[in-house]
């Protein structure tokens, strides 16, 4: 009997061990994310950091403290109205298909979860893209990926993506977007990481070049929209078609044009 009670009383013992190590382990969790913190400013622009959901902002703060490159870009003119921009936004798998089908960029893109995508962009670079934040103005985003080319081998990294959205108007008065764009990259390639003062100026302009390429091919992807209406519903069209909500958004969105001869004033051709 009282070798059982000894037994028992170890048990409870390492019970209550193994229910402090967890508390001390959360609690050491807590206290880590209450210590991380970002700054508002990024490229001249402020941003709601203070919004970002507590167990992101550790994963923004490592990379942007210990970030690689640091790149703005922008404001980018986009020949979209801001109900279309941010419904494009907002839907990465049909914005790439869009641009597929009608030649601008050879984009894949997949959901992947809770507003979470992967991509492709055809062109060696490719991985996920995670929206932390958005607001009317404003996006957040956490990238992991990698990229592939004949300058640099196989590279891997994350990025946070600070993105600043306005309205504006054109000549014409068409509701315009103007985008700016600031990308903190980290490699995970400790080599490169070591080389970053010899590599940095390739590293840099390799990024760059992603960015403004990426927001030009949907400004032209805007002008087809207006200019072509009736071409960028046949390709949405095609089998497979896409998914019934984006049609009927796009016969919404077009629909006001499709009665034009779409003609293309040389001012307005897509480049």
């Amino acid at each position: 009997m009282n070798v059982a009670r000894g037994f028992t009383a170890k048990q409870g013992s390492y019970r209550w061990a193994m229910l402090l190590g967890i508390t001390l382990v959360l609690l050491a969790g807590t206290a880590q994310a209450e210590n991380c913190s970002l700054s508002p400013i990024h490229g001249d622009l402020t941003f709601p950091v203070e919004r970002i959901p507590s167990n992101w902002t550790c994963k923004l703060q490592t990379i942007i403290k210990s970030h690689t490159t640091v790149t703005r870009v922008g404001p980018i003119r986009v020949a979209m109205s801001e109900p279309l921009y941010r419904y494009l936004l907002g839907e990465p798998p049909f914005a790439a298909t869009l641009i597929r089908r009608l030649g601008l960029a050879p984009y894949h893109s997949q959901a992947w979860g809770e507003r979470r995508f992967w991509g492709d962009d055809g062109e060696g670079t490719r991985g996920f893209v995670q929206l932390v934040y958005a607001d009317e103005e404003s996006r957040i985003y956490l990238l992991d990926g990698s990229h592939d080319s004949r300058l640099l081998p196989h590279i891997t990294g994350k990025a946070v993506v600070f993105l600043r959205m306005a309205v504006v108007r054109d000549q014409q008065g068409n509701e315009d977007m103007d985008s700016t764009i600031v990308a903190y990259t980290k490699l995970d390639n400790r080599f490169f990481s070591g080389l970053v003062s010899f590599l940095h100026p390739l590293i840099r302009g390799m990024v760059t070049s992603k960015l403004q390429k990426g927001v030009e091919t949907v400004h032209r992807l805007g002008l087809v929209m207006r200019q072509q209406p009736s071409r960028v519903l046949r390709e949405a069209e095609q089998p497979p078609p896409l998914p019934e909500q984006h049609l009927l958004y796009l016969r919404a969105v077009l629909g006001p044009s499709l009665g034009s001869t779409e003609a293309i004033s040389p001012a307005n051709t897509i480049p």
